[in-house]
């Protein structure tokens, strides 16, 4: 470990050395099953491969479900990390670990609930089919399967940004007169906004990778509810070379929307 002096008397503790080299062992963990993605790629037919139009009904479902279960994370999303971060009521934390469950279900146990929940037979689902709604086995299916895996990624994000931000400018807005609705309005959601834009971003990303829950509740019917992971569990058991071109095309996309959620993190004040 280096310990050096600055100016002023600071003093700045480097890392142990040792700490590096477990530190590049992860790196590679996490870095060389990409490369070896790229390595594989058919480059000549990389453009056949992901504009079949298998592959752009998966891709254009994937994008316009991800978009949907997201406004379904925020509408109920906002309120829960609200209620969560600065409301008082008994079982708060119980309510909080059911709310983060998901994080830890395997997807294939939540598109289980979500069935025997929506189903046809299920717990709602019976009184929504005779009222003619039927949910499972429908692109609507997708976005609940989303929202449900994608919901704690928002409400994790925005109850951090709003405990991290305190409640000293809402308390000064309620002095000055302001009811609780305006206090909300004007002076909490703006103060917390880059919290919320990342949990949006995360819910969004987490959507567009979604596979089991989906699988499980909505199946996979080319245009209806195959999104771009279920395509690319399917070409790989005929196409090869179109999986993983799919697969880097999925890369590429969830790439740019964490470097777009980490740029507005870090410009973003909290």
């Amino acid at each position: 470990m280096t310990v050096r002096r600055r100016a002023g008397g600071l003093v700045e503790v480097g890392l142990p050395a040792w700490l590096f080299v477990p530190a590049a062992a992860g790196a590679l963990f996490v870095i060389a099953p990409l490369m070896a993605i790229l390595a594989r790629i058919d480059w000549a037919n990389f453009l056949p491969l992901i504009s079949s139009e298998s592959s752009r009904a998966a891709l254009f479902l994937s994008v316009k479900t991800a978009t949907a279960s997201t406004g379904v994370c925020v509408l109920l999303g906002v309120p829960m990390a609200l209620v969560l971060a600065r409301g008082q009521f008994p079982g708060r934390s119980v309510l909080r670990s059911l709310v983060l469950l998901p994080l830890v279900l395997p997807p294939v146990v939540g598109g289980i609930a979500l069935l025997y929940t929506f189903g046809r037979q299920g717990l709602l689902g019976h009184q929504l089919e005779v009222l003619g709604i039927r949910i499972a086995f429908s692109t609507a299916a997708v976005v609940l399967a989303q929202s449900f895996v994608s919901l704690p990624f928002l409400v994790v994000s925005l109850e951090g940004a709003l405990r991290t931000a305190g409640a000293g400018y809402d308390r000064v807005a309620a002095t000055l007169g302001a009811g609780p609705s305006t206090v909300l309005r004007t002076v909490t959601l703006p103060l917390v906004l880059p919290g919320l834009m990342s949990g949006a971003v995360l819910a969004f990303a987490r959507s567009l990778g979604e596979f089991g829950a989906t699988l499980t509740f909505a199946g996979s019917l080319q245009g209806v509810t195959r999104t771009l992971p279920l395509e690319i569990y399917l070409q790989r058991e005929t196409d090869a070379d179109a999986a993983v071109a799919l697969s880097l095309l999925l890369i590429v996309v969830a790439a740019l929307i964490v470097v777009a959620s980490a740029s507005r993190r870090l410009a973003g004040p909290w």
